[in-house]
Order: structure tokens, then C-alpha cells, then sequence
């Protein structure tokens, strides 16, 4: 009589390993490069609401200004 292993339960268990690891790269890269990110969509929203891009001290504190408010300064 012949024993037939499943298998079913190895295969499971190694795509979870791998989707674990995938998504804690991901985080890691979305912390790293968040402000970046932050940053470059922030300069594309104030393009599309007629105000000027102004650029924080470290990534991720960009803002949007208001054209008035520049020529003020």
C-alpha cells in the first residue's frame, strides 16, 4: 500500500512566506521613499488648483501656497 503525501499544505505555507517577506520590503521602500512620494504628489495637486508649489526643509513637508501670498513675500 502505497502513502501519498499532500503536499497541498507546503505549497500554502511557502506563498505566505513569500507574500510576508513581498510586503515587508514594500512597507520598508513606502517609508524610505514616503516623503518623496508625499512631495511629488503635493507639486502635482497645486498645479491643478492654480497655487505655487513651495518646498519644505525635509521631504514630505512641501505645501501648496497661494500665488498672492508669494508675491507678499
Amino acid at each position: 500500500m502505497k502513502r501519498y503525501l499532500n503536499r497541498n499544505g507546503q505549497a500554502l505555507v511557502e506563498y505566505v512566506l513569500i507574500i510576508a517577506v513581498v510586503s515587508v520590503i514594500v512597507i520598508g521602500l513606502v517609508n524610505y521613499f514616503g516623503g518623496f512620494l508625499k512631495d511629488s504628489i503635493t507639486k502635482t495637486s497645486c498645479s491643478l488648483v492654480d497655487k505655487e508649489y513651495k518646498e519644505g526643509n525635509k521631504p514630505g513637508e512641501a505645501t501648496c501656497v497661494s500665488k498672492e501670498f508669494l508675491n507678499e513675500e
